[in-house]
């Protein structure tokens, strides 16, 4: 056998080698890729359902601060918002906005206080749950004087003028009542209104279109 011949089958030998020692790499790297396009493929088809977004919790602004909005983020510009509409979430104390199936906001929110009902012995709250659409009636401030308490920035959902978004509870002398304004995010507390950050309220007073949908569940 000739020197040429001896080399070329010691360089066919070395590449079988070498061949055999990268093949398990270049399969666990193959898998790797795989498995990174399968995630990314199950975050964007997440986010496109509205159950991952930037705004959901990523930019809540911890601790709560009622005197604050809810996010550190701007609100969001309803002029380029295609399907906005309002979720109430009364377990979570949660208020989402959404456009489509998309959140676009949250606010912290404190829903009614929840009782045992006397018919199916259930715990209920004090808010309606349901799909209700935004009413003409709103304003800076109100008082009821049969609950001794009152509110400011309000937009009427339901019975026009009855069931509203409004801020943290005031008193009498028109000032916050603190000890209900903590409740805020973390637990229920209202007669059946919606309570809100003040800067949340005053925007959902100032920029709820009538006849948006509000859905509360919980």
């Amino acid at each position: 056998m000739n020197l040429r011949v001896k080399h070329w089958i010691y360089g066919i030998f070395c590449l079988v080698i070498a061949i055999i020692a990268i093949g398990p790499e270049l399969h666990a790297a193959s898998n790797s890729d795989d498995k990174k396009a399968v995630v990314e493929s199950q975050v964007k088809e997440e986010s496109v359902k509205g159950k991952m977004s930037p705004s959901s919790e990523g930019h809540m602004r911890t601790p709560i601060d009622w005197h604050k909005s809810s996010e550190t983020i701007p609100y969001p510009d309803l002029s380029k918002v295609k399907n906005f509409w309002v979720k109430v979430d009364l377990k979570k104390n949660r208020t989402y906005l959404y456009d489509g199936s998309k959140i676009i906001y949250t606010m912290y929110s404190t829903g009614g206080i929840y009782e045992k009902d006397s018919k199916t012995g259930k715990m209920k709250s004090a808010t309606p749950t349901g799909t209700f659409y935004v009413q003409q009636e709103r304003g800076d401030n109100f008082f009821n004087q049969s609950l001794k308490e009152g509110a400011n920035y309000y937009v009427s959902w339901k019975n026009h003028g009855e069931y509203l978004f409004h801020s943290v509870p005031t008193k009498a002398d028109g000032q916050y009542n603190e000890k209900e304004a903590a409740k805020l995010g973390k637990t229920q507390g209202s007669h059946g209104c919606i309570r809100l950050s003040i800067p949340d309220a005053q925007w959902m007073e100032h920029n709820l279109p009538v006849g948006t949908k509000v859905e509360i569940v919980g």
